[in-house]
């Protein structure tokens, strides 16, 4: 018999129901718990906008990063890739952009690894 958890936003009363075969581990529960409270009350605060623009917009941003997280759990780092540079292109991120942030990180990391390491303590 499947189990079923209901998390419910108290602000606006949305209720999300999650069915299917739990893992018995407690601490595996309580992470289903505390994942179905979030996104409940994510799917709350987007579902009280009355601005229809600002509304898709969090309904794309939760889908997202919704989606990288489920890339990673899978190890897909291609798929983790395309789906950070079309949320950064987004925001009008190119990828000249990212080539030049890429330069200055490389370029600042190298300096830290020309310095000294600290002395004994």
């Amino acid at each position: 018999m499947p189990n079923q958890y209901a998390a419910t936003d108290t602000r606006t009363g949305l209720e999300v129901t999650i069915t299917g075969e739990f893992p018995e581990d407690p601490e595996d529960r309580v992470r289903i718990a505390r994942t179905s409270t979030l996104f409940t009350r994510l799917m709350a605060t987007i579902l009280d906008m009355d601005d229809a623009t600002p509304r898709r917009e969090g309904f794309r941003a939760v889908e997202t990063q919704l989606e990288i997280a489920d890339a990673l759990l899978r190890r897909e780092m291609d798929e983790v890739q395309r789906l950070i540079r079309e949320t950064l292109s987004s925001m009008g991120i190119t990828e000249d952009h990212l080539s030049e942030i890429e330069a200055e990180l490389r370029r600042q990391l190298g300096q830290l690894g020309d310095e000294e390491p600290p002395g004994p303590v």
